[in-house]
């Protein structure tokens, strides 16, 4: 077991603010290739917006290509949140405490960036707002029928909920951040801070809302991705759409890419800040055996999801199970999904030396998301390639450069994004930590007792 280092709060401050006070030069250059490749997916867009929806791979029948695949990448990875802070945090999970910020700030982005994806996938996407019911003199009444109704209701509703609970836990933190810096910074975080003094009646009202908006974004949290599954269920035509699981399959998905993105995200903030102390191998180890659990459950929802159709036999099911499985490229990615998804990293994890080994984390974690795109793209291609409605039209699709540009513009964005925001504020809560070793002597880590930190003064 890793020996324990005994730290002070004002070690603790010096360690997880040195993001905001110290600059190194690698920082400038991966902002800038990061800013680049955003800069680069503007102008596609921009491109595509002057000569219109035709210079993207999408066509008839296959009008839902590698935008809504990232789209429905995007709404799961952004389940972390919600699932490592408010869900561990109404259990009083303790190990939960390093990657509670780094889950929320995901679960933020991720809904920021997700949200962006029907816009371009829009003719005119200077009318995003049509779905609103904002101007009733217009006579335009939305389909409330319609999932392009349901989503962005549902989205913002989530993005407000959870950008909420950033804000709240962090505005401890913020104080602190303002008591340790001059001039315009201090007028900055002073503002931010809204008079925080760390009175006992400001730290239960900090608490209480917390544990609210824990309370009251886990309905949210289930709903926006049903909801998005839905709109595949009640599309007419598609097949391999219409399978009543389809909602607890997208939601168990959604939390088995979103755990392993935070896992991604939490290496990759031990390696570049050292936080050594803070994120550990005993934290690695629970989230692997929580992934453990979802990655088994939701390959137990896809066995469903894939037995349901051949069940029936049904001769258009049939057909594009053998399209998924046995057609080029579709087999080429059914595999990379198979094997990145569950059949490497989930049996992988059940050995304790991977499960607290950093790099082998690290690529098992990418090897998730990597399969999990791979799984919305074969739900959402496949079966509008052998649409049945009207007169069976079939197709093909291959995604322009267009499409890639935006896409990978698309993942720079969330990492500029978060290089940013570990410039300003701290990534790891600074009273968690504080909270989490002055609260007991020992902290349970699964079926493991390790010493907490000792406060030093």
């Amino acid at each position: 077991m890793q020996e324990r280092v005994f730290l002070s709060h004002k070690q603790i401050n010096d360690d997880l603010l040195k993001g905001s006070f110290q600059t190194p030069l690698w920082y400038w250059a991966v902002m800038g290739l990061f800013a680049f490749l955003t800069l680069c997916g503007a102008v596609a867009f921009g491109y595509a917006i002057n000569k219109g929806l035709g210079v993207t791979g999408l066509n008839r029948p296959i009008m839902w290509g590698f935008f809504l695949t990232d789209f429905i990448f995007w709404i799961g990875i952004s389940h972390a949140g919600v699932m490592l802070s408010a869900i561990l945090r109404l259990a009083k999970a303790e190990w939960r405490r390093p990657a509670t910020r780094a889950a929320e700030l995901l679960t933020v982005l991720s809904l920021m960036v997700a949200a962006l994806h029907p816009i371009f996938h829009l003719g005119r996407p200077w009318r995003f707002y049509w779905p609103f019911p904002y101007d009733f003199s217009r006579g335009i009444w939305p389909d409330v029928r319609s999932p392009l109704v349901w989503d962005p209701h549902a989205i913002f509703t989530y993005l407000i909920g959870s950008t909420l609970f950033v804000i709240i836990a962090l505005i401890p933190d913020i104080a602190v951040l303002r008591d340790k810096t001059r001039g315009i910074a201090k007028v900055f975080y002073g503002a931010l801070a809204m008079g925080w003094r760390g009175t006992p009646r400001q730290w239960k009202l900090q608490i209480v809302a917390g544990f609210l908006l824990s309370a009251l974004l886990l309905p949210v949290f289930v709903s926006v991705h049903s909801i998005v599954s839905w709109d595949f269920a009640v599309n007419i035509g598609a097949e391999g759409w219409h399978v009543t699981i389809f909602a607890p399959y997208f939601v168990i998905g959604a939390v088995h890419s979103g755990v392993s993105g935070v896992v991604t995200m939490l290496i990759l903030l031990k390696w570049m800040f050292g936080w050594d102390d803070y994120i550990r191998k005993e934290h690695l180890e629970s989230l692997a055996k929580l992934l453990i659990v979802i990655g088994t459950l939701w390959f137990y929802f896809f066995f469903l999801e894939f037995i349901f159709a051949l069940y029936n036999l049904e001769d258009q099911e049939i057909a594009l199970r053998e399209l998924q499985a046995f057609t080029w490229p579709y087999n080429l990615i059914a595999t990379v999904f198979m094997f990145f998804g569950y059949l490497i990293p989930v049996p992988l994890w059940l050995f304790k030396k991977v499960r607290t080994n950093w790099v082998a984390m690290f690529i098992t974690s990418i090897m998730v998301n990597i399969g999990m795109w791979c799984e919305r793209f074969l739900i959402i291609v496949p079966g509008l390639a052998r649409k049945t409605n009207f007169n069976f039209s079939w197709g093909s699709y291959t995604p322009s450069w267009v499409e890639i540009t935006i896409i990978v513009a698309c993942f720079s964005l969330i990492f500029l994004l978060i290089m940013g925001f570990a410039k300003v504020f701290p990534l790891i809560p600074l009273f968690d930590i504080k909270e989490g070793q002055i609260l007991s002597d020992e902290i349970q880590i699964g079926k493991r007792t390790v010493p907490a930190l000792r406060v030093e003064e």
